[in-house]
């Protein structure tokens, strides 16, 4: 006696039986309670030494982070796409930068060819996670600025950029607003 019919693609039907049906879910949850529970995200990066830090989604869905350095706390934009760290020039002495010649020539959205300065030995602080010797970028975010603040958002100081993130093998999980730093 046919219990129901279960359509297949390319295979055609098969007739699923009330006991063919039964031994399914039996199997299926034998399976299920054998696989082992995978713990959530953020439980599973603690383990690996990894410290989570907030992020706030901006006006142009950016995320903005908060981060010191050289003791001095700054907003700034998290930007995957961006190489290095970056620093406004009219943030050099707020941060307590010292600044030398760089032959890098900035590139961004809006801004291309950008003469930029070098700061070395600086030291960041992003929550609990801390780095010495950190290279930092600096040149005009005038146009950075102007763009987040004409949508309403407020200016930053800088941006965290990939070397950063890679150096910290950063997991970002959108969905809750953080980022884990190692």
């Amino acid at each position: 006696m046919a219990y129901g019919v279960w359509r297949m693609a390319e295979v055609g039907q098969i007739t699923v039986t009330t006991r063919t049906k039964s031994l399914f879910f039996i199997l299926f949850s034998l399976f299920l309670n054998n696989i082992p529970r995978m713990a959530s995200l953020e439980k599973f990066l603690k383990k690996k030494k990894y410290v989570k830090i907030p992020l706030v989604l901006t006006e142009t869905n950016h995320f903005a982070i908060s981060a010191k350095i050289n003791g001095v706390k700054g907003r700034f934009i998290l930007d995957t796409g961006a190489s290095s760290t970056c620093v406004s020039f009219d943030k050099i002495e707020f941060f307590k930068l010292t600044s030398e010649a760089s032959e890098i020539k900035a590139a961004g959205a809006g801004a291309t060819n950008m003469e930029t300065l070098i700061s070395t030995k600086n030291r960041i602080e992003i929550g609990k996670w801390k780095k010495k010797k950190l290279h930092i970028v600096l040149f005009d975010l005038v146009h950075v600025n102007e763009a987040l603040t004409s949508h309403k958002a407020l200016p930053v100081d800088g941006i965290i950029g990939a070397d950063v993130l890679i150096k910290t093998k950063a997991v970002i999980d959108y969905g809750k607003e953080c980022v884990y730093l190692k």
